[in-house]
This record gives C-alpha cells, sequence and structure tokens, in this order.
C-alpha cells in the first residue's frame, strides 16, 4: 500500500507488498524491498538502501550526509538489510570516503533516537537501545547489545556477543564474548547469559572465562597473555576469534576492573 499522501520519488524502486504511510517522503535512488513498512514524517534520502519486512517507524532519517568534514559529497551509500525494525528518530548517515558506505546487517532493533554515523558497520542480530549514539566507522559485531544511552567513540570495534551497560562511555574496543560496564568502561565478565541463550554449551563458556582469566585476572600484559593463550588452551574457533580481535585492536581493549581497597 503506498499512501497518496506520501511524496514518492519516480525513480525510487519498490518492492512488492510494501506499506508507506502518509507524509514520508522517499527520494530518488532509493530502494525498499518486499514486505517493508515505512510509517508516517520517515524520510529515506538518495543512496539508501533498505531490505525486506524491515519496520521503519516514524521520524527516522535514512541516508543523510554525513556528519563529518571530510565529506565532499562523493556518491556513498546506506545499505540496510532484512527483518530490521528501527524506531522513531533514528538517524542513519551514508558514508565517506573513507568505506564509501553505512552497513547495517539482518534482524537488528535499533531503537528510538539512536544515531549510526558514517561508515559504521553494524552486524546480524545486534540490538541498540535507546538513544544509543555511534560515532564514525564503529564496528558493532553480531549478537551485540548495547544499552541504553551508550556513547561509542569513532572507529572502537565491539565483539560477537558482547553486553554493553547502560549509559556507558566507550572509548576502547571490547573483545567478543565480555559484558562491559562500570566507569570507567571495563571488562565485569563473560555474557553467559547471552552465550546460553545462543546456545553456547556450558563447557564451551567454562573455555571462553578461562581465556579471559589470562587476560584479565593473572596479571599479564596482553602480550604475554596472548602467547599463553595460544600454547595452553586448545585451539577453538572461540579461542581464535578472542586472540586476533585482542592482537589486531588499533584502539586497544578495554581493561579490567579492579576495585579499591
Amino acid at each position: 500500500m503506498k499512501e497518496s499522501l506520501a511524496y514518492i520519488h519516480p525513480d525510487a524502486k519498490i518492492g512488492q507488498n510494501v506499506t508507506i504511510e502518509p507524509f514520508a517522503s522517499i527520494f530518488n535512488d532509493v530502494e525498499i524491498g518486499d514486505g517493508t513498512h515505512i510509517s508516517s514524517n520517515v524520510t529515506i534520502l538518495p543512496g539508501t538502501r533498505i531490505g525486506k519486512n524491515c519496520k521503519i517507524h516514524s521520524g527516522a532519517v535514512i541516508g543523510g550526509d554525513p556528519q563529518d568534514l571530510k565529506y565532499k559529497g562523493e556518491y556513498t551509500t546506506v545499505e540496510i538489510g532484512d527483518n530490521n525494525t528501527i524506531r522513531e528518530f533514528v538517524t542513519i548517515n551514508k558514508g565517506t570516503s573513507a568505506a564509501m558506505k553505512t552497513v547495517v546487517g539482518n534482524n537488528c532493533l535499533i531503537m528510538a533516537y539512536s544515531h549510526i554515523a558514517h561508515d559504521c558497520i553494524v552486524g546480524n542480530h545486534v540490538i541498540l537501545a535507546n538513544c544509543t549514539q555511534l560515532a564514525g566507522e564503529v564496528i558493532v559485531s553480531d549478537w551485540a547489545i548495547l544499552g541504553g544511552g551508550t556513547l561509542v567513540h569513532q572507529f572502537c570495534h565491539i565483539g560477537e556477543h558482547v553486553m554493553v551497560s547502560g549509559g556507558s562511555h566507550v572509548s576502547k574496543d571490547i573483545p567478543p564474548f565480555v559484558k562491559a560496564g562500570r566507569d570507567p568502561l571495563s571488562f565485569v565478565g563473560v555474557n553467559s547469559i547471552g552465550l546460553r541463550r545462543r546456545q553456547f554449551t556450558n563447557d564451551k563458556i567454562r573455555e571462553v572465562q578461562d581465556i579471559f582469566r589470562f587476560l584479565y585476572q593473572k596479571g599479564y600484559n596482553n602480550k604475554q597473555a596472548l602467547e599463553i593463550i595460544a600454547t595452553e588452551v586448545p585451539q577453538s574457533k572461540e579461542r581464535d576469534m578472542i586472540i586476533e580481535f585482542v592482537k589486531n585492536s588499533h584502539r586497544g581493549v578495554i581493561k579490567g576492573y579492579y576495585s579499591e581497597k
């Protein structure tokens, strides 16, 4: 259903069974997949690609120009996958020359008033709770959950299956499988509840916990911890993910939490 009170540019490519409510604005060079629902007062700007069965709520603005002084009007895009829910007043900006596109994967929930800046990559099954703000070129990997009001510094990388406490300021990379909280933001444990929900076995969770004891609880620096993990922990997908993440971190990973005594 395409409501006659909506503005739909004739060059926009609209799939089958798409609902566009009154006062939505769909500009040229926009593609919207089958079954997607566009609520009233949504603005979808040129260069936006939206997949199938998404729900875009009122007031969202998708495909706005980057808020970045290096942007000189080059052709860039926003690419959003399938089965995403984007709530009220979310803003998602196009890429810049850094990566040429901003990407949101599949099956994500982006809650109200959140912002995804230029050149971000948001994976699959990600939840950004209300008012989460991603600066430019941030990576949020699959199954990560960011609590409400989380602020993420540009260039940070948040790993798979991470849980970040609401109101956090993220200025370092967060390795896969962990919970991050407190101020300053620190490692506060393994996201065992989230991992169980995603069918990780107790043995696998204990393996991950053992790895992070080397990184955060035994007094080693990261280089020492990685060497010990590589030699003493049996090879597995999860072990290698953690090693590669820490080894390749550009901003450095969050520290462990130590209470004052």
